[in-house]
């Protein structure tokens, strides 16, 4: 569609969820999209059924990012959009959990947010204009039991995005985060049947992305809350 501000977008931790419902929506924009994952072979249906660009890259490693953004400016021109959707979980009590895992977590969750937003930010601020948007979850802003790992990483990223947007905003680049607040319902977590509607639909989460790449600068979200309606939070 012809209102729509963007032209060319890279996903990077992409998959079958949120990523996969935002790279079909802004295909469906006339948005060319590339779509980074560890493994790109989970990928092949939905770059085929949309056309879109896939490329091997591991989040945490600096020389593999750089590349990255090098092979996505060759196929679709340096991103305009650029969305961070990588994770990594270390689950288990504190006193048990390996060190080395922990640390790759936080590496891919943390540390690989940071580095893709550097390399977002080298190519936008150039042009003025472009938007980044950063998954988060309820352990951006909730640490669990069990769960120390996650929630640092989380709350490393959300940090990020504050940052960032606080930075780069006055230029220009519109930087948000999204607390994805709940469970994404998926083929294989479906609604309990004694709980409809209690997961969020991913084909919704990247309605509100799209929504908020719509944003005029007068009115920029930072962050954005989504989580289902029946939830007591």
């Amino acid at each position: 569609m012809a209102d729509f501000p963007y032209r060319n977008a890279l996903i990077v931790g992409a998959g079958f969820g949120i990523s996969a419902s935002l790279a079909r929506q802004l295909a469906g924009l006339g948005v060319k999209v590339a779509l980074a994952a560890r493994n790109t072979q989970k990928l092949e249906a939905l770059t085929k059924d949309i056309g879109a660009s896939a490329f091997s890259a591991d989040t945490s490693d600096p020389r593999s990012v750089a590349s990255l953004f090098e092979q996505a400016k060759a196929a679709i021109g340096d991103p305009e959009i650029v969305v961070y959707n990588a994770a990594a979980r270390a689950q288990g009590p504190l006193a048990e959990l390996d060190p080395g895992i922990v640390q790759k977590s936080l590496a891919i969750t943390a540390f690989g947010g940071f580095l893709v937003v550097q390399q977002a930010a080298k190519r936008m601020l150039p042009q003025g204009r472009g938007a980044i948007l950063l998954t988060g979850a309820t352990a951006s802003v909730k640490g669990f039991a069990h769960s120390a790992a996650f929630a640092m990483g989380k709350f490393a990223l959300r940090g990020l995005a504050q940052s960032a947007a606080r930075e780069l905003g006055p230029k220009g680049i519109h930087v948000a985060h999204f607390v994805i607040d709940g469970a994404v319902r998926a083929a294989q977590r479906p609604n309990p049947s004694d709980k409809p509607d209690s997961t969020l639909d991913p084909e919704a989460i990247a309605q509100s992305y799209v929504d908020v790449l719509r944003q005029p600068r007068s009115a920029w979200s930072q962050e954005v809350e989504l989580r289902p309606w029946v939830e007591h939070f």
